[in-house]
Parts: structure tokens; C-alpha cells; sequence
């Protein structure tokens, strides 16, 4: 695993957690796997929400992706 992708995947979690904390919650990066899959696990209020899948889906994963095009999804675990 690539120290530069982890560092680059941060960065842009760093980018949306404003908003996650904005509503109580928070993103946690686990582990970045040799498929290209982010794996986080959401805390907080967004553990929780029903709302959270589209979170990660519109806001988390598309922001990766749009900035890291080597990400194929993001995995809540």
C-alpha cells in the first residue's frame, strides 16, 4: 500500500469532514486495498443516519474519485 495514496485519500477526507462534522459526524480511513477500494467506517451521527449511504456514495466517493482517479468505490465497514 502506497504511503503516497494514503496521504492523498486523507487530504481529501480532510476536505469533507467540515461538513460531516457540521452534522455531528465523522469519516475514519481503514485501509486502502490493491483493487482500489477505500475502506472507511463512519462515526458519530453518520454512523447512524439513514442518510449516510448517500453521503458516502455523492459526497465521500465522488470527491475521491473526482481527486484520486486510481479509487474504484469506497466500502463502509
Amino acid at each position: 500500500m502506497s504511503t503516497e495514496i494514503l496521504a492523498r485519500i486523507e487530504d481529501v477526507l480532510d476536505q469533507v469532514r467540515p461538513a460531516l462534522h457540521a452534522d455531528g459526524g465523522d469519516v475514519e480511513l481503514v485501509d486502502y486495498d490493491e483493487e482500489g477500494f477505500v475502506h472507511i467506517t463512519m462515526h458519530g451521527a453518520c454512523g447512524g443516519c439513514p442518510m449516510s449511504t448517500a453521503t458516502l456514495t455523492l459526497g465521500i466517493e465522488a470527491e475521491l474519485r473526482r481527486q484520486i482517479p486510481e479509487i474504484e468505490g469506497v466500502i463502509n465497514v
